[in-house]
């Protein structure tokens, strides 16, 4: 019997969270801005849920996609997909779902997705990067799906949340202090910073004179 290290099986549990979060947030935004029947609903949460992780792969030349070799993704995504599509009027009810469940998602992609960079080879910078793609790039997908303007590009704190939680993990794993702890207090950061980017609408410099244009 082949026994699976720690840090891996963490790695795994906040990956499949991260997914769930997703699918939920994008087949929440489907219901909400979209007004998309179930094959919409479970469609988007579940491009939503897994772009980031394909596109990362992807760039890793890590082929086929975990997202097609591992059942759990698929399974995970489309559950969380049909529970937001049946359950669509009690989270309505919820303080800002669509928000929380996105943060979480970032967060927990931000770690997953640069811990899996450095596992396979990458460099600091590029651990980091990959680790910011994976967690905004469904995201990304979902607002271009639904047409508006990509979260990253335009709302609150967003890719700095993920960039501060993915250089909190890579950090850590070089200086040999790495594992489950570390990835934790890096999903916890992002998580803190975009939300108070939320709360108190914070954005990331622009361009002088840029809020001003009518």
């Amino acid at each position: 019997m082949t026994t699976i290290p720690v840090a891996s099986t963490t790695a795994l549990v906040l990956d499949l969270a991260g997914t769930f979060a997703f699918a939920l947030n994008g087949a929440l935004t489907a219901v909400r801005t979209a007004r998309l029947d179930i094959v919409g609903v479970v469609t988007l949460g579940m491009i939503t849920a897994l772009g980031g992780g394909i596109l990362r792969d992807v760039l890793l030349g890590a082929l086929p996609p975990a997202t097609f070799s591992d059942w759990r993704y698929l399974v995970v995504a489309a559950v969380g997909g049909l529970l937001a599509f049946a359950l669509s009027r009690q989270l309505e009810r919820l303080a800002t779902p669509i928000t929380v469940f996105d943060a979480l998602g970032l967060s927990l992609f931000a770690v997953t997705g640069a811990t899996r960079a450095a596992e396979l080879g990458a460099g600091v910078g590029q651990a980091v990067l990959l680790g910011t793609i994976t967690a905004v790039g469904g995201g990304t997908l979902r607002d271009v799906l639904v047409r508006r303007i990509p979260t990253v590009l335009s709302s609150e704190l967003y890719a700095i949340p993920a960039l501060v939680g993915a250089t909190v993990v890579v950090g850590a794993e070089r200086l040999g202090v790495g594992g489950p702890l570390w990835v934790l207090v890096g999903a916890g950061a992002c998580f803190a910073i975009r939300m108070l980017g939320v709360g108190f609408r914070l954005d990331a410099p622009r361009p002088p004179g840029a809020g001003s244009a009518s």
